[in-house]
This record gives structure tokens, C-alpha cells and sequence, in this order.
């Protein structure tokens, strides 16, 4: 005998929305004793989508607590350590100490001294044949790297969008990082003048990608987040955020940003004006 669709329907994936439908199945019960499997099935989903992305992030960052601390920790004088003292081992200690030796570092180079010991040092690299091209290499990934992620608000990738990829009438997700500037803007291929650099990633694994030099008028823009469309290519398009959700998001966020706007005087007059 089926059992009824209703019991062996899973939670939805995908946003929030997805969750709470998942909770709102496994609350109605009717009694009927062919749900009872399909019942212990749900609360088994269930409870693998609320521990499973917490134990994973926990597993995680103590992963990378102790690979750091196995890397760092030699090099800590033995009386800065509190297993000297301790009976047991801390843990996070190297990570400690490493986040000190980056800033200690950064202001260090924020003088004339420390800029002058930088500068010698770029130098002793530039002679060295293939030391200085894997140098120069990584040296511009980490600024590019700080760049995205900078204090002042700024995205590594400003935008998402689309580009038909690798034939026509299919598309692709790709992330918009600015426009092309430099010698292949000035070369203009194809006779393009106005191009954007965008990042296509490669599905699953989004640290690797295409980066492509597309015309403006073959991208599509969404209005989709960043962090939305990074879910969509991990998940292999499984887990797809709610497009009533983000238009409600961005309605609010342009309510209060009207609100925080000063009001014009009594005049009439735009305000910081002479009248």
C-alpha cells in the first residue's frame, strides 16, 4: 500500500522558508498509523538540517585552530605558553599569537622604518630569478584579496548576473567585478569599447572559474545577492533564495534610507543651500 504524498514529502531547501515548512509538517499529525515511518524519517531530516551545518562549522574552526596552532607554536617562546603552566593543553594559542605577529607587523609597516626594511626586502626578492615571480604573484592575490574585503565598504564582486555560457540559450551565473580596464581595454577586442570583467565560477568548487571580458549589453543583471548566488553555484542549484524575500529586503532598505534623509526646510529650499 502507498503511503500518502503529504508523509513523504522532506522539508523544502533554500532559504529559511524551507525550514519552517519542514517544522510545520512534522507538527501535523492526524493519528493514521502508515505516516508513522514517514513521520521518523522527517524528524530525522529535520534534525539533520539544524546540526549538520553547526557541527560542520565547528568541526571547521577547530580544524584550522589546530593547524595553525601546529604551525605557530614552535616558534612561541616556551614561557609564553600556558601548557608550560597548565596540565593540559590550550588550544587557539598559536592562532593568538599569529593575529599579534600580523598587526605587530602592519604597524610596523605603517612607519618610515618599517616601509624602508619592506622596501629592502622586495628588493633582495626581485633578484632572485623564480623566487620573485611566485612573490610578485601572491603579493598581488593577498591585495586583492584585502581590497575586496576592505573596511570601506567595498565588493571584491559588485554584482551578479548572467552571460549565455557555453552556447547560446544557456546561461551561466557569473559575478561582475568592474569594469576591464588596462591594455585590454585599450585593445578593444572584437571592436568592443565597453567591457566588464566578471567572474564565471565552475560549479561546485567556486574558488576556481573563467575570468571572461564580456560586452556590457550581454550581461544580464539581477538584483540577487552576492551570498545568494555563491549558495546557488555550491549547491549545484539545489538551494535557490526566495525572490519575494530579497524584493522585500530591498523595499525595506530603501525606506530607511529615505528616512535617514534630512528634511528640507520649511522653504522649500534643498537643505545646505543658500535661500
Amino acid at each position: 500500500m502507498s503511503e500518502p504524498n503529504s508523509g513523504n514529502s522532506a522539508p523544502e531547501k533554500g532559504d529559511d522558508g524551507g525550514l519552517s515548512a519542514g517544522l510545520q509538517l512534522l507538527a501535523s499529525d492526524d493519528g493514521a498509523p502508515l505516516r508513522i515511518g514517514a513521520r521518523l524519517r522527517n524528524y530525522f531530516l529535520t534534525g539533520l538540517i539544524i546540526v549538520g551545518p553547526v557541527t560542520l562549522t565547528i568541526y571547521i574552526i577547530w580544524w584550522v585552530i589546530n593547524v595553525t596552532d601546529a604551525w605557530l607554536k614552535p616558534f612561541v617562546p616556551a614561557s609564553y605558553l600556558p601548557d608550560t603552566y597548565l596540565p593540559f593543553s590550550v588550544p587557539g594559542i598559536g592562532l593568538l599569537f599569529g593575529i599579534l605577529f600580523l598587526t605587530l607587523t602592519g604597524a610596523l609597516a605603517a612607519n618610515l622604518l618599517g616601509r624602508s626594511l619592506i622596501s629592502f626586502g622586495e628588493m633582495a626578492l626581485d633578484r632572485m630569478p623564480i623566487v620573485r615571480n611566485v612573490y610578485r604573484a601572491l603579493k598581488q592575490f593577498f591585495e586583492s584579496l584585502v581590497s575586496a574585503t576592505a573596511s570601506s565598504g567595498q565588493q571584491g564582486f559588485q554584482k551578479v548576473g548572467l552571460i549565455e555560457f557555453p552556447s547560446k540559450g544557456l546561461w551561466s551565473i557569473v559575478f561582475v567585478t568592474g569594469e576591464t580596464r588596462g591594455e585590454v581595454s585599450i585593445s578593444q577586442p572584437g571592436g568592443e569599447e565597453d567591457l566588464l570583467t566578471v567572474f564565471m565560477p565552475t560549479g561546485i568548487v567556486p574558488p576556481t572559474g573563467f575570468i571572461c571580458f564580456v560586452p556590457r549589453r550581454d550581461v544580464t543583471f539581477l538584483k540577487m545577492s552576492v551570498e545568494d548566488a555563491a549558495k546557488i553555484v555550491m549547491s549545484a542549484g539545489m538551494v535557490v533564495p526566495d525572490y519575494e524575500a530579497r524584493l522585500k529586503q530591498l523595499a525595506e532598505r530603501g525606506i530607511r534610507t529615505e528616512a535617514k534623509r534630512p528634511l528640507p526646510p520649511a522653504g522649500g529650499a534643498a537643505p545646505g543651500r543658500d535661500t
